[in-house]
């Protein structure tokens, strides 16, 4: 059968990925199209175009591109309907990704959506548009499958794709991974101001503000596969600071704390059970309209699973060398630490357990194979 993919970031790039192996081991001759990254095109099938193309991050920036937004989504559209695949399947990217199943369902394509939209958090009304244009919606966090009982809208809770993607990697052996990425033996705090530049560029800065006050440890920063190193060299002025660039999974897996951009990366440090201050600053205009559309008590995954607040966050003015340190040197105390590590363990309880990609490969495979 014929699959056709589209994923718009780093994070939709990793899931993407393991959904196609998943979908190749249950249909070997698997025909697949996609939109997406890296990881993605290492599996198989084509690339259409590659999502660092088409990185723009907030309100504002996203309206001084609406021209390039709008000519990707015609190419997409003409590219879908020469392909004609069996399945069209989201992954996140809801500005993108809803425009294109509007379009895609009157014209009679099986319509699949891997890791929802996050209209829990605002924008409640796009459930209408969702309800309208998508076949299957597969969700990773169990509170988005009570959320659309409220709607009358059955979804398949399926796990995170996290779990997986973190118990397949292979083990890092400490001393090999310093001496090859020349750190040294003093413990490690990892830097993940995201994968955009925009976003790079307001939080980086704000991080390294802290570092001359925490000698005893060492600066990392995660370079994001979506960014050159060359892009990184103005903030590494700081003689305690590193760059590893496409290696975060290693680098959190030794590290003893992190400051870490809200996003996918707060789950991932809390999976790997580092203890971590969340930050986020956006641009003025950007967070004004955010402030007035979100509806919930915090913004990062670990929090909003847990119902409570597991790990600091620091929102835009909060996000300050003061505060940044206070909070660091609060994660770094031993009984903090100890506390942390218990809800940790009760967040990674309430995510469903391994194999959410073989999930949604079967369920997707398997609603192709019945009669319409």
């Amino acid at each position: 059968m014929k699959y056709y993919l589209l994923a718009g970031e780093a994070s939709g790039d990793l899931h993407g990925s393991n959904l196609m192996k998943a979908l190749f081991k249950e249909d070997p001759k698997a025909d697949i199209r996609f939109w997406g990254g890296d990881l993605m095109q290492a599996v198989g099938g084509t690339l259409v175009t590659h999502y660092k193309e088409r990185a723009f991050m907030g309100f504002s920036e996203v309206v001084m591109n609406l021209g390039k937004i709008f000519k990707f989504i015609a190419q997409c559209k003409k590219d879908i309907e020469a392909f004609k695949p069996d399945a069209l399947i989201f992954i996140d990217n809801s500005g993108f990704n809803l425009r294109i199943a509007k379009w895609a369902k009157p014209k009679g394509f099986h319509t699949h959506y891997y890791i929802s939209p996050q209209v829990w958090a605002s924008r409640a009304g796009r459930v209408k548009t969702i309800k309208a244009t998508i076949d299957h919606m597969y969700v990773v966090l169990p509170f988005v499958e009570d959320f659309y009982k409220q709607y009358d809208y059955p979804v398949h809770f399926v796990g995170h794709p996290l779990i997986d993607a973190i118990a397949g990697r292979e083990q890092v052996i400490p001393a090999t991974f310093k001496t090859e990425n020349g750190l040294d033996e003093r413990p490690i705090i990892a830097l993940l101001p995201g994968s955009r530049k925009q976003e790079i560029n307001k939080m980086l800065s704000v991080m390294l503000s802290v570092v001359s006050d925490f000698p005893e440890y060492q600066f990392v920063i995660a370079g994001a596969p979506s960014q050159d190193s060359s892009f990184y060299s103005s903030f590494l002025t700081e003689k305690n600071v590193k760059l590893i660039s496409n290696k975060t999974y290693d680098l959190l897996s030794l590290s003893s704390a992190a400051l870490v951009t809200s996003g996918t990366a707060t789950l991932e440090t809390a999976l790997f059970k580092v203890p971590q201050v969340v930050c986020y600053k956006g641009s003025a205009i950007s967070y004004q309209i955010a402030k007035r559309i979100i509806t919930l008590n915090y913004i990062s995954l670990v929090n909003l699973i847990s119902d409570k607040e597991v790990v600091k966050e620091l929102i835009q003015g909060d996000l300050n060398p003061k505060n940044l340190k206070k909070e660091l040197r609060h994660i770094l105390d031993e009984y903090q630490r100890a506390a942390l590590f218990l809800d940790y363990y009760d967040l990674e309880q309430k995510l469903g357990g391994k194999g959410a990609s073989e999930k949604t490969a079967t369920l997707i495979i398997q609603s192709l194979k019945k009669p319409n």
